[in-house]
């Protein structure tokens, strides 16, 4: 095997990547290593077979990890190819679904899943002595993980090694993360690439349309093989279609997404036929695979990524621009056998937006799946281990906070009995709940084709087809019982397939499972697929809103709506796994129905019975029920017999803080006493409280003895507010209140007239000025520290001055208002020298003058 494999080093001696293999195998015989090295160097192939042949470790495996199922299997054909081997024998490959290795296999290519799945089986690796993670720049969130577990393996393990190869990854930071490992660079064989620029003339044009007319324009200015660039193999499908109506001579149109047949893929990869090519590509063909013969690119810009919105706890594939990073790796692929052609259907000032590399996954992916998977691990807390990028708290409570509702983890965070058998299914938390439920209660096929049904993209191709899951189960379970016919034209018969093939894969797990079972159920019910969703749905319980026919309100808070017209509007209750992350009401996709008595039955420890004191502002009064609760969902109320009183008072003091002070029944007396205390208040500050609104409205409490038994604004009216008040003063501030700010003042006339107080401001006495006649000096309150502002009236009580100084006024300007006021008010008198008339409150009486 030695001499083989140093053959097959020296007969591939040209890629770029030889240049450096002895200094990569000094690296790793020391430790960890880094290489950097463009695509089409030969690292993901001819690096691992030099590394077999250097690293002689008592046969010890090495592992190659890859970012997609159909470059694990390309890798592993193509190394054996090298090999002049079948797959399986030196060089194998395990995906989740397919796997060719033998005991002869030295070196297996995986999926990063793949790696998750041995270390927990094997926690020791021991079989292996090198793991090399290829295209570690894409930082899936499963190779962010696998790397975490990986460095924490190696402080139990020394002679295990770890190399990370990228093309485009900035090496610093994962040098440093990898105990400071050297980084080794390679460089490519690469031509020159000429780049035109071809953005769309109408920005609304729908991507299938620009990439055919973009495919056009290339076919007719090029003469080598197209790769063309996609977001998704929905774009590809259409533009094929147009395509293939343009009947182009000599040209076969493929197609590369991970979901074709090995038939499929394979026709990309094998020899040259002579005729043009037009390979309409995923992102997948961007890095990882090496497909010869392309010498233009057409690059649409864009690519699909999952987007995880926190606040809802969805998720959704979200159509984004791709990164700089991206888009030279895109462009490369038509430099490798000469100069070669790429046109980019964005504009310059676009470009110059983009992000320069893609976000790792980790930083905005639901994280369920890893925080389930560290549990098994016996992690409980990310600063535990070692990452790139430590998971973000927010991120990491919602994940905790899910699988402990799903009974996957405890209220420490520890993994649960039903947590480790989820954890050993290779499928989203959610799903793996399904699935072993289903199997614990003999129902294994309906929970395997459910879970097929939630596991990919709709099976119907319209989205104007109803939201009821039990239609897609059906249809499912016709097909696999070779009721083919049944099957409706807007179903994706491929998929179907698909999602068969893999329902079956799961279903022989579970049978080979502690509690697994050979029972063959022989129908599908409603009720099954309503009571598994429960269990891996809790959270999307639904509730028909009230006085509507197709809205609801899920557990989890957020709101949802049907199509008015879909049959399952309506239904009470629905569990619904499958709603967007719009703002607003989400769209359900896909639901079904569940009833409250199989709620309580089943699932009995999502229910809580709670006493609910709370402030009906509609009624404006305390409200006190007893709830069955279901989340955020109200299934059941009645009113509340014996309320706690105290915190039916706590409420009140809420709801008058929500209305606002003026709700309270204040009298005119309660409102002039709280504005003499004010004012002493803020004239005398360290002797008086502060009884203003604001401040006793932030603090209720004060009220709080005077409102036992009230329930509602209406039953505050009995409310004394001024005989409250003044109990917030004491026997001694409630005389020096009359000294100091007295309520009246009687004036010259013998009239008791009343104080107008404003805190911040002088108080005003509003008295006719027949009644002051005598009076020199003009009144003062709180010790003669404020002078009173008077307003002096008319006999009608017209305003006709306000002053501060009464003196003054007399002097001044009562001389020159006197006429006027006579010939006004003829009836009454109006002496020539006010300071020695008699004052009068009275109309029509003659004053003499006072005797000396």
């Amino acid at each position: 095997m030695s001499n083989l494999t140093e053959a097959v080093i020296r007969q591939f001696s040209y890629l770029p990547v030889s240049a450096v293999l002895d200094q990569l195998t000094a690296a790793l015989k020391k430790g960890h290593a880094v290489l950097s090295a463009p695509t089409g160097s030969g690292k993901t192939t001819l690096a691992p077979l030099s590394l077999l042949c250097a690293l002689q470790s008592q046969n010890q495996k090495i592992i190659v990890l890859e970012p997609r199922r159909i470059a694990a299997r390309a890798a592993a054909i193509r190394m054996s190819q090298m090999l002049q081997e079948e797959v399986g024998t030196t060089v194998g490959y395990r995906t989740r679904f397919d796997s060719k290795v033998s005991a002869a296999t030295r070196i297996e290519v995986i999926t990063e899943g793949i790696l998750i799945r041995k270390l927990q089986q094997d926690p020791e690796l021991a079989d292996t002595c090198l793991i090399i993670f290829d295209e570690f720049h894409e930082r899936s969130l499963q190779a962010d993980l696998g790397l975490a577990l990986c460095l924490d393996l190696c402080e139990l393990r020394d002679n295990l090694h770890l190399l990370v190869m990228s093309a485009t990854l900035a090496t610093e930071e994962i040098c440093k993360l990898l105990s400071d490992a050297p980084c080794i660079s390679a460089s490519g064989k690469s031509y020159p690439v000429d780049i035109s620029y071809l953005p769309p003339q109408r920005q609304d044009s729908p991507i299938p349309r620009q990439m055919y007319q973009g495919i056009l324009h290339a076919w007719h200015q090029t003469s080598g093989d197209i790769l063309a660039f996609f977001p998704g193999a929905g774009e590809i499908h259409t533009c094929r279609q147009m395509l293939l109506q343009q009947q182009l001579n000599n040209t076969r149109i493929l197609l590369l997404y991970g979901n074709l047949s090995y038939q499929e893929q394979d026709r990309v990869f094998s020899t040259h036929t002579g005729q043009r090519r037009i390979i309409l590509a995923t992102p997948i063909a961007e890095t990882s695979l090496t497909i010869e013969g392309i010498s233009c690119v057409v690059d649409s810009g864009y690519f699909r990524k999952p987007i995880h919105d926190h606040a809802s706890g969805l998720s959704r594939l979200a159509l984004s621009r791709i990164s700089r990073a991206s888009a030279e790796q895109r462009t490369g692929r038509a430099g490798r056998l000469g100069p070669g052609k790429c046109f980019r259907l964005w504009s310059k000032e676009v470009e110059h937006s983009m992000l320069p590399h893609t976000p790792p996954e980790i930083i905005n992916a639901d994280l369920s799946s890893l925080v389930l998977e560290l549990a098994l691990w016996g992690v409980t807390d990310p600063e535990q281990l070692r990452w790139l990028d430590t998971p973000r708290q927010s991120s990491w409570n919602n994940a905790t906070g899910l699988l402990q509702q799903l009974s996957l983890l405890d209220d420490r965070n520890h993994i649960t009995p039903t947590g480790r058998q989820v954890a050993a299914l290779p499928v989203h938390p959610r799903l793996g709940v399904i699935l072993v439920q289903g199997n614990r209660l003999g129902i294994p096929v309906t929970a395997c084709l459910l879970a097929a049904v939630l596991a990919e993209r709709d099976i119907f191709k319209h989205t104007d087809q109803t939201a009821d899951i039990e239609e897609r189960v059906r249809v499912l379970a016709d097909l696999s019982s070779s009721h083919s016919g049944k099957i409706p034209s807007y179903a994706d018969h491929q998929l179907c397939r698909k999602l068969l093939e893999q329902a079956a894969q799961w279903q022989n797990i579970l049978s080979t499972s502690p509690e697994g079972t050979s029972k063959t159920e022989k129908k599908i019910h409603r009720q099954d697929l309503g009571n598994l969703l429960a269990y891996g749905y809790p959270d999307r319980i639904a509730m028909l809103r009230s006085g509507t026919s197709h809205r609801y309100q899920l557990a989890n808070g957020r709101g949802a709506e049907l199509p008015p017209a879909d049959i399952l509007s309506g239904t009470p209750l629905l569990v619904v796994p499958q709603v967007d992350a719009r703002q607003g009401d989400g769209r359900i996709f896909m639901a079904t129905p569940i009833s409250e008595a199989d709620v309580r039955a089943n699932h009995p420890q999502l229910l809580h019975e709670r006493e609910n004191i709370f402030w009906d502002e509609v009624n404006r009064r305390v409200k006190a029920v007893s709830e069955c609760t279901l989340g955020e969902l109200i299934l059941r109320s009645s009113p509340l017999k014996k309320p706690d009183h105290e915190k039916v008072s706590e409420i009140l003091l809420r709801g008058i803080q929500r209305n606002g002070i003026d709700h309270l029944p204040w009298s005119r007396d309660a409102r002039e006493l709280q504005s003499r205390i004010c004012s002493l208040s803020i004239w005398q500050p360290e002797k008086w409280p502060d009884l203003s609104d604001d401040t006793l409205l932030a603090d209720l409490t004060w009220l709080l003895p005077y409102c036992q038994h009230m329930s509602s604004l209406d039953g505050l009216k009995a409310l004394n507010l001024k005989t409250i008040l003044l109990s917030r003063l004491s026997w001694e501030q409630q005389v020096q209140l009359e000294k100091l700010a007295p309520g009246h003042i009687q004036v010259p006339s013998g009239s008791r007239i009343r104080l107008d107080y404003t805190p911040g401001e002088s108080p005003v006495l509003a008295v006719r000025l027949q009644e002051l006649f005598g009076l020199t000096d003009t009144p003062t309150v709180c010790n003669g520290s404020i002078t009173v502002l008077l307003h002096l009236l008319s006999p009608a009580r017209r305003p006709m001055q306000v002053t501060r100084d009464l003196n003054s006024f007399w002097r001044n300007t009562y001389p020159e208002i006197r006429k006027e006021l006579a010939g006004r008010y003829p009836k009454h008198y109006w002496p020539e020298n006010p300071l020695e008339a008699e004052a009068t409150s009275r109309t029509k009486k003659k004053m003499l003058p006072k005797k000396s």
